[in-house]
């Protein structure tokens, strides 16, 4: 079946490891794009902190932000919205206490207030593997006056945490084991060689996969028409979703599951992957 939407992770995935978008990716994706396919990235990212990976890409694209909380265009237009709700918020910061100094409430909020899109009370933004996401994201973060769960005036995107892997490890089977699980979802992004993990918790059913889903019906196509690219674990959803997925050749071995794997993100493994199976 023919390839009419093509969605792509950004990190470990359109990205090469130095974070920068390779050519061969980029002419990839032109190609795609001057072929009539369209183009949606999918990302744990925010809206804010995609921008300017978008801006690297001159073809026409939609933007799956916050592990599908969201469906953008680039202009910040949203399409598509699935929030937290505060109640499960509040549970959520209540049942994590030991995890104060690594969480953070994501909110969708309008530009005159995008200095409070991102909230934390305690996190500590100079640890390495937490300095660079602040250097680039510290217009729209902001440190709470006062204790964290106040500051839900509002239904959150999500709450965010992140740390070390074992950490994250035991926050997740702690979230899972939390009386009202089933109104939330949990979506984790690991960097083992980093010993750093990033752990969403989004609305329930809210994952890069249904949001895709329901994107893809939006726009006409069917799922067999859909090709998704990814490399950690939050993509996971979103592969299985689609009718032809590909694995990076740097994911995980949990990722593959027997899926087709294609080169690394330093191999231009994105690149190999759209002309193999979507430009056809």
């Amino acid at each position: 079946m023919t390839i009419r939407l093509l969605a792509i992770d950004i990190d470990g995935t359109l990205l090469d490891s130095r974070g920068r978008v390779p050519d061969a990716h980029r002419d990839a994706i032109a190609e795609a794009a001057a072929r009539g396919i369209e183009v949606a990235i999918a990302t744990g990212r925010s809206f804010h902190f995609s921008q300017s990976i978008a801006d690297a890409l001159p073809v026409p694209l939609t933007l799956i932000v916050n592990n599908g909380a969201m469906v953008k265009d680039r202009a910040g237009l949203t399409h598509l919205r699935h929030l937290l709700s505060r109640n499960a918020a509040h549970e959520v910061l209540a049942g994590t206490r030991a995890y104060e100094d690594s969480v953070a409430l994501v909110f969708d909020r309008p530009p005159e207030d995008n200095a409070r899109q991102i909230v934390y009370e305690r996190m500590d933004w100079t640890h390495p593997n937490r300095r660079g996401y602040y250097e680039k994201n510290k217009a729209f973060i902001a440190e709470a006056p006062e204790p964290l769960a106040r500051m839900l005036t509002e239904d959150p995107v999500q709450v965010m945490f992140n740390g070390g892997v074992a950490a994250m490890r035991a926050l997740t089977a702690a979230l899972r084991a939390l009386p009202i699980a089933g109104e939330f979802s949990v979506a984790v992004t690991e960097y083992e060689h980093r010993d750093f993990s990033l752990v969403d918790v989004n609305a329930a059913g809210c994952s890069k996969g249904s949001t895709l889903a329901k994107w893809a019906e939006v726009r006409g196509f069917a799922r067999g028409e859909v090709m998704a690219v990814g490399d950690n674990l939050n993509d996971v959803e979103m592969l299985d979703f689609a009718g032809t997925a590909v694995v990076m050749g740097n994911a995980a071995e949990g990722v593959r599951r027997g899926r087709a794997v294609t080169g690394t993100n330093d191999e231009g493994g994105l690149a190999d992957a759209i002309r193999r199976y979507a430009l056809v």
